[in-house]
């Protein structure tokens, strides 16, 4: 279930996408790279994307359907 009506990420989604972020954020200020951790937040939120996608089309055709 999404956060929130706006938003597609559950709060354990929101969670790992910000633990994420301080880790890419403390990589960069080491001055190392963090390509690999960004693509896996990129993941998540393309993952939470899609899904909510899915179930609004499927929304869409049980209200046709009627």
């Amino acid at each position: 279930m999404p956060a929130t009506n706006h938003d597609d990420l559950t709060w354990g989604e929101i969670a790992r996408v910000v633990r994420i972020g301080h880790k890419v954020q403390r990589l960069k200020a080491q001055g190392k790279s963090a390509r690999r951790w960004e693509k896996e937040a990129d993941e998540i939120i393309a993952n939470a994307q899609a899904r909510e996608a899915k179930k609004a089309r499927e929304a869409a055709e049980r209200r046709k359907k009627k």
